[in-house]
């Protein structure tokens, strides 16, 4: 029975089509481990189907799925004792709701922080006494708390504020907290408060300046040792993210100023000795060893490509998820080992990225290119432009952008003004006239594509998901004649309405990018609201949404496509029972599926 069922599967998988096996082979993310018990770790696979987590003990390899939900769980964390997984549960994707926790050898879940109501999540600490939780919550109505949890009390609450927050890290002795807020009203800029378990403040750093200059700090971590105040954080000073150790019993301030272009972030050897340093520039990434005694800086060996989190073990070792645009991702170890090698169908690759550098408005834009195999030009071309909007391209492996490659297209991705990598001031430029800012840099390219003779003029397809949504409609509606079909995932479509409907955090993102509320400054809402235009749209549009999306709420895309109706205007919308994107790898596959479909019916 055996055999007869593996060689039918043998079979099924040898008919798939290789984009759809990119979306089924097992994939897990870099393992979580308990800091006093480093043989337990934490990880999140799509093996069953659904991305859910799993708890891996490395003495015995026993791997154990830890939660089962219909749309899948992938927020969890592994308590430094090795005792307890906790788990965040929301309702179909909404991410409103309550942390639970499980024994990690299994058995029943519970709630994890009794007493606490339903909330948007705002950063979570675990303490080494296995009774101590930090845990950060927002609402709607109330902004955002940090409450201090124990076991058998009721709940702390030792923060409060309107504006957005979310908690930073626990000392290692449990001493000191530390929270990031936006208490100045820039959420693209946090500042820093350390505070004791009862809430008083120790120390606060602000490089803000009350609001005049556009520096932000992010917490990257206490010193892994007892009774150790330095804070490893992370700062914008000279114009990119540098790691800093800030001590915060003294007040010592100790700069780095590593040498190395790009932005840098970092983390503890678990020692603290060292530090493990991440260095991201131009859509790449590699690791470095810092010595923080003798200041030395040594390379970790990674293959070229990118590294998407990377981890310090006890014995020294560094264990990282790498991937390249070519080759799909895995958990490797610099002791030469594959660390997680899920088994089951194995993802095939796909074709390498090439770099281009376009002059912008705004300076040099690098875009990264992907095209069939043997193929020249002019081909149809997808834009595939990415959400965040402070995030970026880079040369990892993407099922997505593989799919459109093996069915005939270029994929061409542009790193805009807005995106991280490139600089704060890159990063930041796009206020005020958000959305616009990123469209004059994807024309730039766009021009590019069809004058070096890659992309069909005739042929072209701006698609993305969130923010990259958000871009395709605003695009559609701006440049009509430029585009021949549009594909926006969970998008923003009508900017007031997903205002007034979307998570608290992300109407304080929207209050700093556009300066206001869309009562306080209306003409920037309505010149950045892909609604405004959609009367000028001319390619035939297709959207798909989360019906229960708290980023970009499903009202403001019926908005649009009501516009869209009335018009008579060739569209088609997929609505799923999900949130801010499915974790179903079905529901993914289907939706791939009808925008491959979509595109083969109006481009032939």
């Amino acid at each position: 029975m055996t055999e007869s069922n593996g060689s039918a599967a043998a079979e099924r998988n040898d008919e798939m089509p290789d984009w759809e096996k990119r979306f089924r082979a097992p994939r897990v993310s870099l393992p979580d481990w308990a800091e006093d018990a480093p043989d337990r770790s934490l990880f999140v696979s799509n093996a069953t189907g659904t991305y859910e987590l799993y708890a891996w003990d490395r003495a015995t390899g026993v791997q154990r799925q830890v939660t089962d939900r219909p749309n899948g769980t992938t927020d969890g964390v592994l308590s430094p004792d090795g005792a307890w997984i906790w788990w965040f549960d929301d309702k179909d994707g909404d991410e409103f709701g309550v942390w639970r926790r499980q024994p990690f050898e299994g058995g029943a879940d519970e709630p994890a922080a009794p007493g606490l109501e339903p909330s948007y999540p705002a950063g979570l600490a675990l303490g080494r006494d296995g009774r101590t939780a930090v845990v950060g919550r927002s609402t709607d109505d109330e902004g955002t708390s940090v409450h201090l949890v124990r076991t058998g009390e009721d709940p702390v609450e030792i923060y409060r504020h309107r504006e957005s927050a979310g908690v930073g890290d626990l000392s290692h002795d449990g001493s000191l907290i530390a929270i990031e807020h936006t208490e100045h009203g820039d959420a693209m800029h946090s500042a820093l408060r350390v505070v004791r378990p009862d809430g008083r403040a120790v120390a606060e750093l602000d490089d803000t300046r009350g609001g005049t200059e556009e520096l932000g700090l992010e917490v990257l971590g206490f010193a892994p040792v007892d009774g150790d105040t330095r804070l490893l954080i992370g700062h914008q000073r000279r114009g990119r993210w540098e790691p800093l150790v800030w001590d915060v019993a003294t007040g010592e301030e100790t700069d780095l100023a590593l040498d190395l272009p790009g932005d840098v972030g970092a983390e503890w050897y678990p020692d603290g000795t060292g530090l493990l340093i991440a260095h991201s520039f131009e859509a790449r990434s590699e690791l470095f060893r810092y010595d923080l005694e003798s200041g030395k800086l040594e390379k970790v060996a990674t293959p070229p490509g990118s590294v998407s989190g990377a981890t310090a073990r006890p014995d020294g070792s560094v264990e990282y998820l790498w991937s390249s645009a070519a080759e799909p991702s895995a958990v490797r170890s610099t002791t030469g080992e594959v660390v997680l090698d899920p088994p089951g169908l194995k993802s095939p690759g796909s074709v390498p990225v090439e770099d281009v550098w376009v002059e912008g408005p705004g300076g040099r834009i690098h875009a990264l290119v992907q095209r069939p195999a043997g193929t020249t030009g002019p081909l149809p071309t997808v834009f595939d432009i990415h959400g965040g909007p402070t995030w970026h391209d880079s040369d990892s492996f993407a099922a997505g952008p593989a799919a459109w490659v093996d069915h005939g297209y270029a994929v061409v991705r542009v790193n805009y003004r807005g995106s991280t990598g490139y600089g704060r001031e890159w990063t930041d430029a796009l206020k005020h006239r958000v959305g616009l800012i990123e469209l004059e840099d994807i024309a730039a390219v766009r021009e590019w594509a069809i004058t070096s003779g890659l992309a069909d003029p005739g042929r072209l397809i701006l698609t993305g998901g969130s923010w990259g949504g958000y871009l395709t409609l605003l695009g559609l509606g701006t440049q009509p004649d430029a585009w021949a079909l549009g594909i926006a995932a969970v998008p923003v479509a009508d900017y007031v309405t997903a205002f007034h409907d979307e998570m608290e955090a992300l109407k304080a993102m929207d209050r700093t990018l556009l300066g206001g509320t869309p009562e306080e400054v209306p003409e920037r809402f309505e010149a950045s609201s892909p609604l405004t235009y959609v009367d000028q749209v001319k390619a035939p549009v297709y959207i798909s949404a989360g019906v229960n999306d708290p980023r970009c709420p499903i009202r403001q895309i019926d908005n649009y496509v009501k516009r869209l109706e009335t018009r008579g205007a060739v569209h088609e919308v997929y609505r799923y029972d999900a949130g801010h994107g499915s974790l179903v790898v079905d529901e993914r596959i289907k939706q791939v599926k009808l925008e491959l479909d979509f595109a083969k019916r109006h481009l032939g």
